[in-house]
């Protein structure tokens, strides 16, 4: 049956993180839609979704939650799918000559895994060192917001984040770190409700040892990279 040759597949890849490119997989025509079309449409999916687990959706508590769920998913967990909700990340002259490490620490990071749709939440820790120009603090939060709403995988966010704010800031010294607990990993299959996964991607001076470890001194992360 196709079903089964489905099912086969998807044990055979597992819980492994396959990512096909740093650049997550939308198709060209993902904005064609306008964003009431795309809550209307997915409405009825949720609604077919809990209709097909045998739940009685004439009930008060569950009749509105087809529209609650798909308001969600577009306006806000995958929100950051919207290129037009990129942030708006102003740089201005690094006038007060500042030439050490910023590091912007304990940023948090609320996700969503996309290969089960269940939550990712950690935090993320960012830094860099000026070459002539600074960015404003929230706007590294903003950063790590946009990339984290949208189906994702911890390393391809982790890795972007960096690639934008080197984009932002014209340089390559910057570095980002995530510390985050995996709900498919914590809630269900082997259901480790302990562990996290770290990633890390160093850009420039960040390669070297003595600035990458400065920087994790910073942030008081003991995980040798």
């Amino acid at each position: 049956m196709k079903i089964d040759k489905i099912l086969d597949d998807i044990e055979e890849i597992g819980d492994n993180h396959v990512a096909t490119s740093t650049d997550n997989p939308i198709r060209k025509d993902a904005f064609n839609l306008s964003d009431l079309e795309k809550i209307d449409l997915i409405k009825e999916d949720v609604k077919h979704i809990l209709e097909t687990l045998g739940m009685d959706l004439t009930d008060d508590s569950l009749k509105g939650t087809p529209l609650r769920v798909a308001k969600m998913f577009v306006n806000e967990t995958f929100g950051g799918l919207h290129p037009d909700k990129k942030p708006k990340a102003s740089v201005f002259d690094n006038k007060y000559k500042y030439g050490e490490m910023l590091v912007e620490k304990n940023i948090t990071v609320y996700s969503t895994c996309e290969h089960h749709l269940l939550p990712i939440v950690g935090r993320a820790h960012v830094a860099y060192i000026s070459n002539g120009t600074v960015v404003g603090l929230s706007k590294m939060n903003r950063i790590v917001d946009y990339f984290a709403k949208r189906p994702q995988v911890q390393e391809r966010m982790t890795m972007q984040i960096v690639k934008e704010l080197q984009e932002v800031l014209g340089t390559e010294d910057v570095a980002c770190v995530i510390d985050a607990k995996h709900l498919c990993v914590n809630s269900r299959g082997i259901r480790d409700i302990e562990s996290s996964t770290v990633t890390s991607e160093f850009g420039g001076k960040f390669k070297e040892a003595a600035t990458r470890r400065e920087f994790l001194d910073y942030i008081k992360l003991d995980t040798e990279f």
